[in-house]
Order: structure tokens, then C-alpha cells, then sequence
């Protein structure tokens, strides 16, 4: 698995303190690798509105994250778990198609945010967590950016029952050293489905402050 590596510096500035008090706080800028890590490390995401161009910018006001040791996995789930199996960044591009489907309800992943993310892949940033059926069929997973003790997960995707609920068990045990308590997986928006799982929702000035103390946290082995 490749290791992040450096990127230039974005020309755009990412700063919390100028954001309105509403989910979208930019428009525009651009996706190079240096742009969209900036703006995580400063506790935004981008995702595209329609007619904005080239980009809308999100730092929700209440944040949907997990804390590694809060996961609730159900019996059901776990039968689930011992039904799949877990595999990492063997095919990245592969899961983000699966979470782009447009057949998908609410689907807002197009062609330039797959290319955006598959470029930070190729750099090392961007990862992806997949489950696979006994025969080695891809049928669910998720992706997002790791930075530091932060995975910011972007979608997920199931195409079988529990497969991508199995895929963050597998990124939460991917998690689990002896950092585990000071990291933090962020979902941008708490649903309905991810309540399930015991995802939490925070202000965005507690994210903000919390993310503060992430980034310097060292990266879990699979990534490090």
C-alpha cells in the first residue's frame, strides 16, 4: 500500500473563523491534492451543488463522527462480519463507482470528485475499505482521506445485505492500536442508518477544536 506523500500547497485559504453559521461556507477554489487536504485539515469537504462551479465547500453545523470505542456492532451485524471478508485499498476506484452509482438515492459523486479522489489514492491519502463475498466479489465498502489520527469518510456503498456497515467495522479495526483513543472518524452528516452504528453528532466548534489535536497523531500501521 502506498504512503502518503507530499503535495504542493493549495493558493486557497481555508479559514473557520470567516465561515457563516450554515452547512455550505465556500464556493469555488479548485480540487487539486493540496486544495481538498487543506480544507480537511481546516474541517471543511468538498460536494458539488448543481450549477456551482467548480466547487461547494461543507463544514456541517452539527458534525456526525465516531469515536473508534463507541462502534455498536449488533448479533446480526457480527454474524455479517464472519460472512464477509475485509480487504484494503485493492480497489480503490472500484468502491468509489460503487458509492457514485446513480441509481443510488441522493448519489452527488461525479466524475470530477472521483477523479479528485483518485488522484490523493495514487498520492497515498485516500483509502478504501472493501467487503467481499466468500468468492472474492466486491459487494459494499467506503473510502475517505486519513490525515493524521482523522479518516474522514467521504460515502459507502452495499450492493448485499450489512456490506457496507461490515466495511466500518473493518475501518474501526483498522483503527484499534494504542492511538485508538485519540482518533476520530468523521461521516459529515449523522443519518438515520449511521445512528445505528453509534455515530454522535457534535458542534462544529467542538469538531473544529477537536480536530486540532488530531492531525499530529500518527497514522494507524496499515497506513503509516
Amino acid at each position: 500500500m502506498s504512503r502518503a506523500t507530499d503535495v504542493p500547497e493549495s493558493r486557497w485559504e481555508f479559514d473557520p473563523r470567516s465561515w457563516p453559521r450554515d452547512d455550505c461556507v465556500a464556493l469555488g477554489a479548485d480540487l487539486e491534492p493540496g486544495t481538498v487536504l487543506a480544507a480537511y485539515r481546516a474541517g471543511a469537504f468538498p460536494m458539488p451543488i448543481d450549477g456551482v462551479e467548480p466547487m461547494a465547500w461543507w463544514s456541517p453545523m452539527e458534525r456526525g463522527v465516531l469515536r473508534p470505542g463507541d462502534l455498536q456492532v449488533s448479533r446480526s451485524l457480527r454474524k455479517s462480519c464472519r460472512r464477509y471478508q475485509i480487504t484494503v485499498d485493492r480497489d480503490f476506484d472500484a468502491v468509489v463507482q460503487g458509492c457514485a452509482d446513480p441509481s443510488r438515492p441522493g448519489a452527488w459523486i461525479d466524475e470530477q470528485v472521483a477523479e479528485a479522489y483518485g488522484r490523493l489514492h495514487r498520492l497515498g491519502w485516500a483509502h478504501s475499505v472493501e467487503t467481499r463475498d466468500a468468492d472474492g466479489t466486491l459487494v459494499g465498502g467506503l473510502y475517505g482521506l486519513a490525515i493524521g489520527g482523522l479518516f474522514a469518510g467521504e460515502s459507502m456503498f452495499h450492493r448485499a445485505t450489512d456490506a457496507s456497515k461490515v466495511a466500518l467495522v473493518g475501518l474501526v479495526d483498522l483503527l484499534d492500536d494504542e492511538h485508538a483513543s485519540r482518533r476520530l472518524v468523521d461521516v459529515q452528516w449523522r443519518t438515520t442508518h449511521l445512528a445505528t452504528l453509534g455515530i454522535a453528532t457534535v458542534p462544529r466548534r467542538r469538531y473544529l477544536r477537536t480536530l486540532r489535536g488530531l492531525l499530529d497523531v500518527p497514522l494507524p500501521a496499515v497506513w503509516g
